[in-house]
């Protein structure tokens, strides 16, 4: 049987520094189908780089406003279920984006729950085990000082 490639799409994990030393937090929020715990994520978008389609999404899904990281922190894969009722293998690149704003409206306000948790809660939330890793990941790149902790710090995004 012949399996096609992934289709690639790309996330943004929205992160905030809390008052405790070296922790943060980050944003959560359910899918509207399933409702199981994501990060916001969307197809790639003609014209846009993929930390912009990154940013856009976090707008678009949690009306959040911040610096996103050009580099990626990681990827991860999961099936996602189409209208037509097949699944397709996903392949996700995730930019860490620091949170300096929540906006009060938003596109897809209402049609999710969000909640800020602490990278070890949000590992234990989510399914994707992939993704699971990178919340680890983020942590620990926070707490070497490898990623801005604040949406003023580090490189621009254009």
């Amino acid at each position: 049987m012949l399996r096609r490639p992934p289709r690639q799409q790309y996330a943004a994990m929205c992160y905030r520094k809390v008052d405790r030393p070296g922790e943060l937090e980050v944003l959560l929020l359910t899918s509207r189908d399933t409702g199981r715990w994501v990060i916001p994520k969307g197809w790639p978008m003609n014209g846009k780089k993929s930390h912009a389609v990154a940013e856009r999404e976090a707008y678009e899904e949690a009306g959040v406003k911040g610096k996103v990281c050009r580099e990626p922190i990681g990827y991860y894969s999961y099936h996602k279920g189409m209208n037509d009722g097949l699944k397709v293998n996903c392949r996700v690149q995730v930019h860490p984006l620091a949170v300096k704003q929540m906006l009060e409206d938003f596109p897809e306000k209402g049609t999710r729950r969000l909640e800020w948790v602490s990278c070890e809660e949000a590992a234990a939330r989510v399914q994707e085990p992939e993704l699971k890793v990178l919340f680890h990941v983020l942590s620990q790149k926070m707490r070497n000082g490898a990623i801005p902790t604040d949406a003023n710090e580090g490189p621009e995004a254009d």
